[in-house]
C-alpha cells in the first residue's frame, strides 16, 4: 500500500507539472515574447475582420488573384484536416489529378510563358502552404494582369515587392505569401468585381 501511495503522488506531481503547470508556462511566454505568432498569425483586412492566417493556405478561383499551390488537407485547405494525399508518383489517381491541373491552368493562363511550374499542380505534405516560389507566382502574372485590366508590369513589380528571402539568409527558399499578395493587389489596384 505505501508503494501505491508514493506512486500516486508522484503521478499526480507529474501530471500538475506536465499537464497543467509547464503549458500554462510556455503559453504565457509564447504570448508576451511573439504574441502574434502565438495566436495563429491572424490576418485582418481594413475594415478588420480576419481574412485568414499567414501560415495556411486557403483557395482563389477568381482569375483576378494569384493562385496557390492545390492541397490535398480534406476536401481543400481545411486546416483540421492537414495532410498529403499520399499518393506516389506511380499513382494512376495523382497522374490523373496532375494531367487535369495542367489543362486547367493552361487554359486558364493562355499568355504564361514556359512550361507550367510543378508546385503549381502538386500538393504540399501538409497541404496547407501558403507559400508559392516567385517564379510559380510570376508565371501567373499575365492572367492576374488581364482580369484586372492593368499591364502586367505593374502586377510584377507588386509580387517582387512581396518576396520573402530566406529565413537567417541561409535557410529555405526565397517565397511568397499568396494570402498577402492578393491582399496588397486589392488595396493597390482594388477588388475585382
Amino acid at each position: 500500500m505505501r508503494n501505491f501511495i508514493i506512486a500516486l503522488r508522484v503521478g499526480l506531481v507529474t501530471l500538475v507539472i506536465t499537464g497543467i503547470v509547464y503549458p500554462l508556462l510556455i503559453t504565457g511566454l509564447a504570448q508576451v515574447i511573439f504574441p502574434q505568432k502565438a495566436n495563429g498569425s491572424i490576418i485582418n483586412n481594413e475594415r478588420g475582420p480576419a481574412v485568414g492566417s499567414a501560415l495556411i493556405g486557403q483557395s482563389f478561383n477568381n482569375s483576378a488573384y494569384f493562385q496557390p499551390r492545390p492541397s490535398a488537407a480534406g476536401s481543400g485547405y481545411d486546416a483540421t484536416a492537414s495532410g498529403g494525399s499520399n499518393l506516389g508518383p506511380t499513382s494512376k489517381k495523382l497522374q490523373e489529378r496532375i494531367k487535369a491541373e495542367l489543362e486547367r491552368l493552361r487554359v486558364q493562363n493562355p499568355e504564361a510563358t514556359g512550361p507550367v511550374p510543378i508546385e503549381l499542380v502538386t500538393t504540399s505534405a501538409s497541404g496547407l502552404d501558403p507559400h508559392l516560389s516567385p517564379a510559380a507566382t510570376l508565371w501567373q502574372v499575365p492572367r492576374v494582369a488581364r482580369s484586372r485590366n492593368i499591364s502586367p508590369e505593374r502586377v510584377e513589380k507588386v509580387v517582387e515587392s512581396f518576396i520573402e528571402g530566406r529565413d537567417l539568409g541561409v535557410l529555405g527558399e526565397p517565397r511568397v505569401n499568396i494570402l498577402l499578395l492578393n491582399m496588397a493587389l486589392d488595396r493597390q489596384f482594388g477588388q475585382p468585381y
